[in-house]
């Protein structure tokens, strides 16, 4: 019988408010983050009020964020390592007060570039962050759950900007004071983060992962920093994202108006699905966290879900459905997707190293980044082009791509976990 040494730091006893109060911190934090996706887009009407700007002007603003946070994404998981999750999360919230303060102070157009690259930085180091302290302070069997919470903030944040932005702009008539609240709310969500550092603290409470770190030894602490960038599982996750990300991307920026052309449902009616794909979604991450601990092979789960999501998308772009049908079938395909995602960040956590856990979710992480920049001016082209189906089939071209990629990286992940055994 093998004996374990531990400290009360690396085998506390399991503790749910604990592990409640570190998931309820990362939710908020990673809530912020997509909530600064949207600081600029709800207010572009009032920009182009005041300065004249062109929508490809604008665009150009949206592409300078996700330029940042994808390069930055990458090269914050080496940072994250190195000196830890907590500065670093403190460090991306005060990008997102100075990105609010630069913006609500816009003199024009430079200023609004700098304002995007600002938050552009602030949202690139989340996702190493996030995942860095979710796997070392939650106890194991709340990490699913823990994953679910993370994916739901990201959609209640995306939700959110809108209506925080836009309704604050014009209930006040300033675009700039909506600038300014958000440069606020940051500062609030901050001094949360700082009051409760303890639950942040990426240092301790490393149990979950210590056998596994234990069992690589010395050899897994002398490996190269770059060393991660050979594993043929983590560019199948990073494709795994960019493919995923172009699906969401399609239905999120172009749902509406394809609904709108190819079923003739009323605009003030489509504008809905972006809403209903959401909460769909954050229901179908509930019941995926529930999944995570009872499913040994995730990939199966995943391309289930994403599959069903698929065919949801596919039978709307055949045009065969009643208007109102056709919305509530693309709001349902969300929760298909919800459904897969805790069960993919477990499976970006098993096909991670030990000790690079940053490293890899950065890296894999800036296939979103990737698939929003790329897939925005395909889908728009399609529209523009009346291609309108090609919203839809596209979409779900995307996520049987994003299938394959997850099936791959199942498959090496229980290839590697089998051969031990056998040996």
């Amino acid at each position: 019988m093998t004996t374990t040494t531990s400290t009360p730091s690396t085998s506390p006893p399991d503790n749910f408010r604990q592990d409640a109060r570190t998931i309820g911190l990362i939710g908020l934090a990673h809530g912020s983050s997509h909530f600064f996706h949207m600081l600029l887009p709800p207010l572009f009407p009032f920009l182009i009020a005041e300065f004249g700007f062109s929508y490809s002007q604008l665009g150009l603003l949206v592409s300078v964020f996700f330029v940042v946070s994808g390069v930055g994404q990458m090269l914050s998981g080496f940072i994250v390592d190195r000196v830890g999750a907590r500065p670093v999360l403190f460090f991306a919230l005060s990008c997102f007060i100075a990105a609010g303060l630069v913006a609500g102070t816009a003199s024009g157009y430079a200023s609004l570039i700098l304002a995007s690259l600002l938050a552009g930085m602030g949202n690139a180091p989340f996702h190493p962050v996030d995942f860095t302290i979710l796997n070392k302070r939650v106890s194991a069997k709340r990490l699913g759950h823990g994953f679910a919470v993370h994916g739901i903030s990201g959609n209640l944040g995306w939700a959110t900007a809108p209506v925080f932005m836009a309704g604050i702009a014009t209930a006040t008539g300033s675009w700039r004071t909506a600038c300014l609240s958000g440069a606020a709310l940051a500062f609030v969500i901050l001094m949360i983060m700082v009051i409760n550092r303890d639950s942040l603290d990426d240092r301790k409470g490393s149990w979950s992962n210590q056998p596994a770190a234990a069992k690589g030894g010395a050899a897994a602490v002398q490996e190269h920093p770059m060393a991660f960038l050979k594993l043929p599982s983590v560019w199948l996750c990073f494709s795994f994202f960019f493919w995923s990300t172009c699906s969401l991307s399609a239905i999120q920026s172009f749902a509406s108006p394809a609904l709108h052309k190819l079923y003739g449902t009323p605009v003030s009616v489509t504008a809905l699905v972006v809403t209903g794909y959401m909460l769909c979604g954050a229901v179908g991450m509930v019941i995926g966290g529930f999944l995570v601990a009872r499913v040994q092979r995730l990939e199966k789960t995943i391309s289930l879900c994403l599959l069903a999501a698929a065919a949801m998308l596919a039978l709307v772009g055949t045009g065969v459905l009643p208007g109102m049908a056709a919305l509530v079938v693309t709001s349902l395909a969300g929760m298909g997707i919800g459904i897969a995602g805790p069960s993919r960040d477990m499976l970006i956590k098993r096909a991670a190293p030990p000790g690079a856990t940053g490293r890899v979710y950065g890296t894999v992480y800036s296939g979103l980044d990737l698939g929003f920049c790329v897939s925005a001016p395909v889908f728009g082209a399609l529209l523009d082009a009346n291609m309108v189906p090609g919203i839809f089939f596209g979409s779900a071209a995307a996520l049987a791509l994003g299938v394959v990629s997850a099936g791959f990286v199942g498959a090496g992940v229980a290839a590697r976990t089998v051969r031990p055994a056998a040996a």
